[in-house]
């Protein structure tokens, strides 16, 4: 036995067979589906009368006394004081910082949270809170009520979000809502990372008008607010309860 092999075998005793797992049994195939069909019944059900929303992503790392915490604050009062609810992934971060601002100027405040194998509390200033085991599920949901998507500093799960919800608008999958990116400073090199982009073809240079990237409160809910207004009337919905809907 070469010296290769057993340092292999050291790290991986021979009598401990390692395969790698195929399809798994049809049962527990159902079972998964049916659990998150279950997840996506209760979501609708939760949220149902939440009323129509705007969503803020960003990252969870910012404490209360970060420059990007207090401009999503200001941006939760903005959107209750534009009538529309905030809607966030109801962690701590940008997420806690935009429901708070919602709920202080008393608005409705909505958090989508998820389970991490680290613990992630729903933040204490939200109206209504739903916790999601799977990440997709949750991303539906918080793509599902809203009519605007404001992005603020984030990491990877603020990334995914963004190009999740600004695919689905290009590819038609989803109404033309407006997405903000707030942070010029920030996503300056993202965008010129999509400018790259359209110069090489992989996406349309129209695509890049789907995104308003600004630092500017005002500017960023004048284009929610002219999209809405040019696009919607307000009517009054009959409220049929066919999932036992909570109010």
């Amino acid at each position: 036995m070469s010296k290769k092999q057993k340092k292999i075998e050291r790290i991986i005793p021979a009598k401990v067979p390692v395969y790698l797992e195929g399809p798994k049994h049809p049962v527990y195939e159902f079972g998964f589906a049916f659990h998150v069909f279950r997840e996506f019944i209760k979501a609708f059900r939760t949220l149902h009368f939440v009323g129509p929303c705007i969503t803020v992503f960003g990252s969870a790392r910012f404490d209360e006394f970060h420059p990007h915490y207090l401009e999503a604050v200001e941006f939760g009062k903005r959107i209750a004081q534009l009538g529309f609810t905030t809607l966030t992934g109801g962690g701590p971060g940008i997420m806690e910082a935009a429901n708070k601002g919602a709920f202080e100027a008393g608005g409705i405040s909505v958090g989508c949270n998820i389970k991490l194998p680290f613990e992630q509390k729903p933040n204490p200033y939200v109206n209504v809170t739903i916790t999601f085991n799977h990440f997709f599920t949750r991303k539906v949901v918080l793509v599902k009520y809203s009519y605007a998507f404001i992005i603020m500093p984030g990491g990877f799960g603020t990334m995914d979000e963004f190009f999740e919800t600004l695919t689905l608008v290009q590819t038609k999958s989803i109404t033309r809502f407006p997405i903000v990116l707030f942070g010029v400073k920030y996503f300056q090199p993202l965008m010129d990372y999509m400018h790259l982009m359209a110069n090489k073809g992989t996406i349309s240079r129209e695509d890049l008008d789907l995104v308003l990237m600004t630092d500017d409160f005002d500017n960023a809910i004048l284009h929610i607010k002219k999209y809405v207004i040019e696009n919607y009337k307000i009517k009054r919905r009959k409220r049929i309860w066919w999932l036992f809907e909570k109010r």
